[in-house]
């Protein structure tokens, strides 16, 4: 068995999931997920066993491109997040009804080929192609299915397209100067050219704008947050657990090993503008009132401090950078889908409206203080070891780097507890709050268990990259 049988099952579950009634299309949808989170786990097993579950296909002879589809310790990593993500985030909306749920479902397991194929591609122009495949689904996901009126959604998806797209087409230029270099877009020829300083400093650069954005870097954010409230609830936990992370991942396969000796300057900007962007995120979610919009800016804090420890080219910020890239898929997706359930209940993302769960709903409750915790950073979860190891990478490079971005930990320690303290505890609110369903039980509890169960025993996931 090879890699490329989860690529095949995503795009025929897709498929399949168009041509079905709508009513069955979350079904069918659940299913496939289930299938490749399974074969996943099973390639998971044959790579650590040593056996080659890599596809390699030539494709195109002139220009040279072949179908490289290549398994090691980082994308194995990322294509297990993505598989075991996906039935959780597929099994969340279930209570929630789409019209036309077999084009929403469609498009979400299409996104989730897009993402895997990006995770598994090691030629450079297929990477191109699933990058940018990638964001045509999540694109009308927004555009169809999100919050608000039709112009509102429909200005805000398009800058976001607009955005990305535009940041993309810089690193297909630097693929294009790098293969008039190599002759070849092959990872294994692109890391090993050798590029004077001034052409590693344009070829950072442009990639920096294609990852940046989305990831996204400061000052390159400004279309995250509209593009988080206002897409539907799946859409977001697709964006904010899964497809940035193909940003955070990018730096560490193709940014830091084809322009690694870029001028320290342009390096030790970049990691300023990661380290404002955690500053500047985290004050922002200290004032926001809408709860949606809080877990935004939390998002952009963390993923600037694993961006800011990718960029720091050492094996301590590349582990942690992975780890952490894990713990925040789980935490992001599980405080996405609170969010939607408050919403559910009280038809409002308005954290003035909420208030007085704790007495309604314990359960839902320790759910909530689980994964907040998990957030934060609290020792005993995965987030901890993501943070810790980040925060030591950066004062490797420089203490400071360590000082203002570990701000990152106290400044999210009190916009969150201020948020638990005024969403879920006070007084009783005059609205029902009701318990957890089962359906609800079952995906707060899976969050729960990997972010506990990794946070006490990291070496199940550690051992595939380290």
């Amino acid at each position: 068995m090879n890699c490329i049988i989860i690529l095949l099952i995503y795009i025929l579950g897709a498929v399949a999931t168009l041509a079905s009634k709508s009513k069955n299309a979350a079904k069918i949808a659940l299913v496939t997920s289930l299938i490749n989170a399974v074969i996943a786990l099973i390639l998971a097993v044959d790579f650590m066993n040593g056996n080659n579950i890599s596809f390699v296909q030539q494709w195109i002879s002139n220009p040279n491109i072949s179908l490289s589809f290549v398994v090691d310790g980082l994308s194995l990593t990322m294509l297990l997040l993505t598989t075991l993500l996906l039935p959780i985030i597929i099994l969340a909306s279930f209570n929630t009804l789409y019209s036309k749920a077999n084009q929403l479902y469609a498009l979400v397991l299409f996104m989730a080929f897009a993402m895997a194929g990006t995770f598994l591609a090691q030629d450079g122009l297929v990477y191109y192609i699933f990058w940018e495949l990638a964001l045509l689904p999540i694109f009308f996901i927004g555009l169809l299915w999100g919050s608000d009126e039709w112009k509102v959604r429909k200005r805000v998806m398009i800058t976001f397209f607009i955005y990305t797209f535009a940041g993309s087409l810089f690193m297909l230029a630097a693929f294009a100067y790098l293969y008039t270099k190599t002759g070849s877009f092959a990872w294994t020829d692109l890391s090993q050219v050798m590029l004077s300083t001034k052409e590693a400093n344009y070829i950072f650069l442009a990639f920096f704008l294609a990852y940046g954005i989305k990831i996204p870097v400061f000052p390159l954010h400004t279309w995250q947050a509209n593009t988080y409230e206002k897409s539907p609830t799946i859409g977001t936990m697709l964006l904010s657990g899964i497809m940035l992370k193909m940003g955070l991942y990018s730096i560490l396969r193709w940014q830091m090993p084809i322009a690694g000796n870029v001028s320290a300057e342009i390096i030790n900007t970049v990691i300023v503008l990661c380290i404002i962007g955690i500053i500047y995120a985290s004050l922002i979610a200290l004032r926001s009132e809408n709860i949606k919009r809080l877990l935004a800016y939390s998002s952009m804090a963390h993923v600037g401090l694993i961006a800011a420890g990718a960029y720091i080219g050492n094996t301590t910020g590349y582990q942690g950078a992975i780890i952490q890239m894990v713990a925040h898929g789980f935490v992001v997706v599980g405080l996405f889908y609170l969010a939607d359930i408050i919403h559910n209940r009280y038809d409002s993302y308005l954290i003035k409206d909420m208030g007085g769960i704790r007495s309604q709903a314990p359960k839902f409750t320790t759910f909530f203080l689980i994964i907040m915790f998990a957030s934060i950073g609290l020792p005993g979860t995965f987030g901890f070891i993501g943070e810790f190891t980040l925060l030591f990478a950066l004062s490797e490079k420089e203490l400071l780097y360590a000082v203002f971005a570990g701000t990152s930990i106290i400044l999210g320690a009190y916009y969150m507890l201020k948020m638990f303290q005024n969403a879920v505890l006070g007084s009783p609110n005059s609205k029902v709050f009701s318990e957890v369903t089962t359906k609800e039980y079952v995906v707060l509890g899976l969050i729960c268990v990997v972010l506990i169960g990794l946070g006490i025993y990291p070496k199940l996931l550690t051992d595939l990259f380290i």
